[in-house]
């Protein structure tokens, strides 16, 4: 038998049923806060986009630059294209990921991965291709 899910003493039904001033209650002090303040426009935006495509108007891709955007009930099981500021990665959103944040599962920077250095970039390189 497989393990029930809960966040806060809820299961995964109760939460969607939930609207979002009842999550607000049984969130984290910092998400609390920031969803009692309301959205801005541009989170208003993705709201609007992710519940068109819930009802079927919207088609295409879920796509959004807005990383600060709290992962609610509402958002289980979609999958989100986010901004990591060269592509839009995409991320399945799971009942673990309640009350993060979107850009949490994208990260913006990446290993730095140096090759060898071309001619003439140091004093010691310009030498190398003279050794042959």
């Amino acid at each position: 038998m497989a393990k029930e899910l809960i966040f806060k003493g809820k299961n995964e039904n109760d939460l969607k049923n939930m609207s979002i001033n009842d999550y607000t209650l049984i969130t984290n002090s910092r998400q609390r806060r920031v969803l009692k303040r309301g959205y801005n426009t541009e989170q208003k935006k993705l709201l609007e986009k992710i519940r068109k495509f819930k009802s079927g108007l919207y088609k295409k891709n879920i796509k959004t630059h807005c990383r600060d955007f709290i992962v609610t009930p509402e958002l289980l099981g979609l999958t989100i294209y986010i901004y990591s500021g060269k592509e839009f990665v995409p991320v399945n959103i799971t009942f673990e990921m309640l009350g993060h944040y979107l850009g949490e599962f994208v990260l913006t920077r990446r290993k730095v991965q140096h090759s060898t250095p071309g001619v003439g970039a140091t004093r010691s390189s310009s030498g190398a291709a003279a050794k042959k």
